[in-house]
């Protein structure tokens, strides 16, 4: 993304949970905004369950034409109120910026921050340390099926995965110069080929033409569920994984977990050059929203991975580093062994972050 004088952020908080944690990290955005003098400037939406349910709308028109032409990244809370059972406004915003804006690229980070977070054993810090791109606009996600005869004892149910060969082409191509950018040199592709012969085929041929042209690096092909087990069994033997939209649902919520819960785990929606997402990956909670049970460092740690997006490497080196203090002072939620609220730990990240000190612990 090419820095501009002003780089506005839209901030859509959702619902649940996704209200508390956005509160704060966008306290901990506006803390590094200030240090660094970074020129943000953030506009607050509402697009949420209790706008649809007051209104019928999830979000006005045009809203993503606004978001393409006028915005330099958007934060996102999380979705889902039960009080919407069919989810259509979550679908329509969170879905909705994913194909509409073509975010091809789902960018999550597999690091664990702290050797107590890791649940396996004689895994630490350092060790787990590796990013998942799943590809973001096709497969079963884009809602092509339907059924027949619902609810008779003949009904059926077709949902149609679709993938394409600039869809395949672009996220693969992307995970190799991610890895070439970084100095890294191995790229793990997963599929499950042997059983969805048609998009599997797809996947593996333009696998094998694209890391053709990457012969310097090392590349790797796994079914899904070999992957899987090996994220468990060694998951220091990775640096990039690619793979479908699908596949990459289910394996970076077990990546979630080797870096200490869904509570750790931030994401990237991203379009290189162009508006890009970022949200944190676990869901609305509502049963916890304002409780100040629900853990914020996904959230903050989406907004360090936006500022690094957005060209502000330092400002992002220091939130990080901010959040790895407060674990290993145990200045955290009861998720990660501590005893504070959702805004106590928002607050001490933001006091480390302005450099200002905090009174306690």
């Amino acid at each position: 993304m090419v820095q501009s004088s002003s780089q506005r952020i839209a901030v859509v908080p959702g619902d649940g949970i996704g209200v508390d944690v956005t509160k704060e990290a966008v306290k901990v955005l506006e803390g590094a905004a200030k240090r660094f003098s970074l020129p943000l400037e953030l506009v607050h939406f509402d697009w949420s369950a209790d706008t649809y349910l007051r209104t019928g709308i999830s979000l006005p028109a045009g809203a993503f034409d606004d978001l393409r032409k006028n915005y330099a990244a958007i934060l996102v809370g999380a979705f889902g109120d039960p009080r919407v059972p069919d989810m259509k406004h979550a679908a329509d915003i969170l879905l909705g910026m994913r194909f509409q804006l073509d975010l091809y690229v789902n960018y999550r980070p597999v690091r664990l921050l702290a050797d107590r977070l890791s649940p396996l054993k004689n895994y630490g810090k350092g060790s787990i340390d590796f990013t998942i791109f799943r590809e973001n606009t096709e497969g079963a996600y884009v809602g092509i099926g339907g059924i027949f005869k619902k609810g008779t004892p003949d009904e059926v149910a077709i949902q149609e995965d679709v993938s394409t060969r600039k869809g395949v082409e672009r996220i693969i191509r992307y995970a190799f110069e991610y890895a070439r950018a970084r100095g890294l040199t191995r790229v793990c592709m997963a599929d499950k080929n042997n059983v969805m012969r048609f998009g599997g085929d797809l996947w593996l041929r333009v696998f094998d033409e694209v890391r053709a042209e990457y012969s310097s690096m090392e590349s790797s092909h796994l079914f899904v569920d070999a992957l899987t087990m090996q994220m468990v069994k060694d998951p220091s033997q990775f640096q990039v994984v690619v793979t479908n939209n699908m596949f990459g649902d289910i394996v970076t919520d077990l990546g979630a977990a080797l870096q200490g819960g869904l509570g750790m785990a931030a994401s990237g929606n991203i379009h290189p050059g162009r508006v890009s997402m970022f949200e944190p990956i676990h869901g609305s909670a509502p049963k916890y929203a304002g409780t100040g049970r629900a853990n914020p460092m996904g959230a903050i740690l989406t907004v360090q991975m936006m500022l690094e997006h957005l060209g502000h490497g330092e400002a992002a080196r220091v939130i990080e580093q901010a959040v790895i203090e407060a674990i290993d002072r145990k200045q955290t939620t009861a998720d990660l062994g501590g005893d504070l609220t959702t805004s106590q730990v928002g607050d001490r990240i933001a006091a480390a972050v302005t450099g200002e000190v905090m009174a306690g612990r």
